[in-house]
């Protein structure tokens, strides 16, 4: 299942560096949700994380953002929109088609965001080609995290064995791989 992001404006007083004088801010940040009230919900959670109890924050816009994937990397501050051009060619018409995609990619700068695009995009079957990258206004990523991951990836795992096991096991068999799946951690 794919996540869906949403960009979450926020409107909060905010240390400025610069004068150290708390300053009203608007800033934007990133949840994934499967909802307008879950966004709400969550950003409101992940925000109270950074302000104190007196402090209060105003969401002022909440909208689906247009990424198709979300790419952070260790030791990068900020986050870059990659526009990725899919190129494929059209039989019927006899012209190459272009489809293009958003990946918010976190770097330091243009030309290292460049170069995570580029590595995620490697195992790319098909031809591409990346027209640009803009710093994005993005503050913040905040992905989804139900604790119940080690759950699923034991799932994707038995999916997996079980298209390998020959259709004509027996149920016996089948518990059996259950079993391995389920004790693999202990």
């Amino acid at each position: 299942m794919s996540a869906t992001w949403y960009e979450c404006k926020i409107k909060y007083r905010k240390l400025d560096e610069a004068s150290g004088m708390l300053k009203v801010k608007t800033e934007p940040f990133l949840v994934d949700a499967i909802s307008y009230t879950e966004a709400e919900s969550r950003i409101t959670e992940e925000m109270s994380a950074y302000l104190s109890d007196t402090e209060e924050i105003k969401i002022t816009n909440i909208k689906v953002a247009n990424f198709a994937e979300i790419h952070p990397f260790e030791n990068s501050d900020r986050w870059f929109k990659s526009k990725v051009s899919l190129i494929a060619f059209d039989e019927e018409s006899g012209k190459e088609r272009k489809t293009n995609m958003y990946l918010l990619v976190q770097a330091n700068d243009v030309k290292e965001a460049y170069d995570n695009t580029i590595s995620v995009m490697k195992d790319t079957m098909g031809e591409y080609s990346v027209p640009s990258i803009s710093e994005s206004p993005i503050m913040d990523v905040f992905p989804y995290f139900s604790g119940e991951e080690d759950d699923m990836e034991r799932v994707e795992k038995f999916n997996i064995l079980k298209d390998s096991v020959p259709v004509d096991n027996t149920m016996d068999e089948a518990l059996e791989l259950s079993d391995v799946l389920g004790n693999e951690e202990e």
